[in-house]
C-alpha cells in the first residue's frame, strides 16, 4: 500500500496571488523611461517633425529657460492661488451641503434633484456669465473653479455619509449616545474615505478649470502660458507648460495621499 503521508502534508499552492496588492516600485519608472527614450529617438531620427513633436531634451531646455528667467514662478504662483482659493470655496460649501443632504431628509429631498439638474452643466461655459457678474479679474476665475468643485464634493460627501453602516448608528442610539457624538465619532470617520476620494476628483477638476479659465482671460498662469506658446507655435514651451501641469497634478495627488495616511490611520 503506497504511503500517502507526504501527499497529505504537502502544502497547497495559494491560487489567489493574482489579486494580491503587490508593489512594483520600478515598473512605472521603467515604463516612463522607455516612453521618453522612444519619444527622443523618434524625434531625432526625423520620423516626426520637431515642430509638431519636439524631443524631451528640447522640452527640458525650454522648461529650464522659463525657470531661469522667473516666468515659470510667476505663472505657477498665479495658477496655484486660483486653484487654492477656488478649490477651498467649492469644497467647504460642498461638504456643508453634502452633510446636510446625508443627515437631513428634507435637505436630501430638495438637494438631490437640484444637484442632478445642475451638475451636468459644463462649468467653463458659465465663465462668460461669471465675468459679467464679477468682472474679468480673479473673482470670476475663483467662481468658475469653486462652482466646478462644489457639485462633485456634494455628491462624494452625500454618498459617503449614506454608505455609513446604519447598524453602527442604531447601536450608538441604543446606548443613548448624543447625536453630536454620533456624527463626530461614527458618521464622520465612516464617511471620511469617500470624502477624501472625492477630493482627488475635485483637485483634478480644479486643475482643468484653472487652465481653461486662464486661456480665456488671464495674463499670467500656466493656462495663459500654454495658450501663448501655442499661438506662437513654440511647441517646446507648450509641452514644457503641459509638463508643469502634469507635475502639479502629481504633487497634488501626493499631498492628498499624505493627508489620507494621516486622517485614516485608524484603518
Amino acid at each position: 500500500m503506497p504511503d500517502t503521508r507526504a501527499a497529505v502534508t504537502q502544502p497547497v499552492r495559494f491560487r489567489g496571488g493574482g489579486f494580491l496588492a503587490t508593489r512594483h516600485r520600478w515598473a512605472a519608472l521603467a515604463a516612463f523611461a522607455l516612453l521618453l527614450a522612444v519619444w527622443e529617438g523618434v524625434s531625432r531620427l526625423g520620423l516626426v517633425s520637431t515642430l509638431f513633436l519636439p524631443p524631451p531634451s528640447a522640452v527640458g531646455r525650454a522648461l529650464g529657460a522659463i525657470a531661469a528667467d522667473g516666468s515659470l514662478a510667476l505663472h505657477l504662483k498665479a495658477s496655484l492661488l486660483r486653484i487654492g482659493v477656488g478649490w477651498l470655496m467649492g469644497t467647504l460649501a460642498g461638504i456643508a451641503v453634502g452633510f446636510a443632504m446625508g443627515i437631513a431628509p428634507v435637505a436630501r429631498a430638495v438637494g438631490v434633484p437640484l444637484v442632478s439638474a445642475l451638475f451636468p452643466i459644463p462649468k467653463i461655459a458659465l465663465l462668460p456669465l461669471f465675468i459679467l457678474w464679477f468682472g474679468i479679474g480673479e473673482p470670476s476665475k475663483f467662481a468658475t473653479i469653486g462652482f466646478g468643485v462644489f457639485f462633485p464634493t456634494v455628491i462624494a460627501t452625500y454618498s459617503a455619509i449614506d454608505a455609513v453602516p446604519r447598524n453602527l448608528i442604531r447601536m450608538a442610539q441604543s446606548f443613548d449616545l448624543p447625536w453630536r457624538d454620533i456624527l463626530r465619532k461614527i458618521v464622520l470617520p465612516g464617511a471620511m474615505p469617500g470624502i477624501l476620494a472625492g477630493f482627488r476628483i475635485t483637485a483634478s477638476i480644479a486643475l482643468i478649470l484653472v487652465v481653461a479659465a486662464e486661456m480665456i482671460g488671464a495674463e499670467y498662469g500656466i493656462g495663459a502660458f500654454v495658450l501663448t506658446a501655442g499661438n506662437l507655435m513654440q511647441t517646446d514651451q507648450l509641452l514644457a507648460g503641459v509638463l508643469v501641469l502634469s507635475l502639479l497634478g502629481l504633487g497634488i495627488g501626493t499631498l492628498l495621499s499624505y493627508v489620507e495616511r494621516r486622517l485614516l490611520r485608524w484603518r
